[in-house]
């Protein structure tokens, strides 16, 4: 799944890039050619309108009007030899008498837009000159604007398209997470309601009673384990717990199993109770997980503190290790499923951890600080 969704983002990212190339080269090309035609439509402009003002009155000048006429979208402004605005043309009119800076702007544009034409009157003065500029008219704003518009649409289609598939990946790997769990906790049933029939088997001997008391206590970390997995994909009811006492019990049970050298430290600020909406069965299952990680990060010796602070809208467990750290580029993918860095395992169990807490209990799991060789903080917050 993940190869094919790299490969996709490889296409998606081809293709926009030819869609861009081309249309980036047409429309230059195709802007190019309307500037020469508009510059060539202005130079008539200028030689109809010289021919106007200088023609005897008898000429015939029905050519030159109509090319005056037919000017009717490339904006003009006309200099005099001085500087001075004396003629406009396609420029709106309400703004020219509303706003005083409207024409000196629209000059300063059209400066930087094309070059002037000179239009020369007399032709035995050459002082008696006006300067014309004039700027892009609105089909050709439009088409220079095109390419950036399509690079609009072109970015949201595959952006989109992204999110799809990457929603779509995540949907499918939901689901094969819940069919896992729920067939790890069926398959888990025929085992331990067998063994719970051999264990009653067991107790009618005395001499059996110190197994029976072991056996009965793995037994019931079975069970435990098994509701667990068939919580997953179903919506846990949150009830009111103890957050405190939930949390050295679980320390307790690990603390029994952990290496001699290792030392658990609980820290609560002076606080007894500090009770949170919790499911017990799958937020236990969260702290066993950051612990087991804690302690396969530090080798069998060094220090867990397990600080629990309670603030105005958040409950915060921070749960930390003297253990080797995690490198920089790692800090982002240790809530991926399979990610690892041990030999053995899926690399599910802080991924597992980040549903539990993100997706049912409506907090925050993530990686708080961490420096290699001198260890990581996770933290949970959870939402009063």
């Amino acid at each position: 799944m993940f190869k094919q969704f790299t490969g996709w983002k490889g296409v998606l990212a081809i293709l926009a890039i030819l869609i861009i190339a081309a249309t980036l080269l047409y429309v230059n090309n195709l802007t190019q050619k309307m500037q020469d035609e508009e510059r060539l439509k202005i130079q008539n402009w200028v030689e109809a309108n010289k021919e106007i003002l200088t023609a005897p009155p008898d000429a015939n000048l029905n050519l030159a009007t109509e090319i005056l006429k037919n000017n009717t979208s490339i904006p003009i402004i006309e200099l005099d030899k001085e500087g001075h605005i004396i003629g406009v043309n396609n420029l709106d009119s309400a703004k020219i008498s509303n706003d005083p800076k409207y024409l000196r702007n629209k000059l300063k544009l059209f400066k930087t837009e094309h070059a002037p034409i000179t239009q020369q009157y007399n032709p035995n003065d050459s002082t008696e000159r006006n300067l014309i500029f004039y700027g892009d008219s609105t089909i050709l704003q439009q088409i220079r604007y095109y390419p950036y518009i399509q690079l609009g649409v072109v970015a949201l289609f595959i952006i989109v398209t992204l999110i799809a598939l990457s929603n779509t990946n995540k949907a499918t790997q939901n689901q094969l997470w819940v069919g896992l769990a729920k067939e790890t906790a069926h398959q888990l049933g025929t085992p331990l309601s067998s063994m719970e029939a051999w264990l009653e088997l067991l107790k009618g001997n005395k001499e059996n009673e110190p197994i029976v008391q072991e056996m009965g206590k793995d037994l019931d970390r079975l069970k435990l384990i098994s509701e667990r997995f068939s919580k997953i994909g179903s919506t846990p009811e949150l009830e009111e717990h103890e957050l405190i006492s939930q949390i050295h019990n679980v320390v307790a049970y690990m603390k029994r199993r952990a290496p001699k050298n290792i030392r658990f430290i609980v820290k609560t600020h002076g606080e007894e109770d500090i009770p949170a909406m919790i499911s017990p069965l799958l937020f236990n299952w969260v702290i066993e997980n950051l612990l087991k990680n804690a302690l396969d990060a530090m080798g069998g010796k060094g220090a867990i503190s397990i600080d629990i602070s309670s603030h105005p809208t958040y409950n915060l467990i921070d749960v930390t290790d003297t253990g080797k750290g995690i490198a920089s580029i790692n800090i982002e993918k240790v809530f991926k499923p399979g990610f690892s860095t041990k030999k053995r395992g899926w690399g599910l169990g802080l991924s597992l951890s980040k549903r539990i807490i993100e997706s049912y209990h409506k907090g925050k799991l993530f990686v708080k600080s961490s420096e290699v060789n001198k260890g990581t903080t996770f933290r949970i917050m959870l939402r009063k």
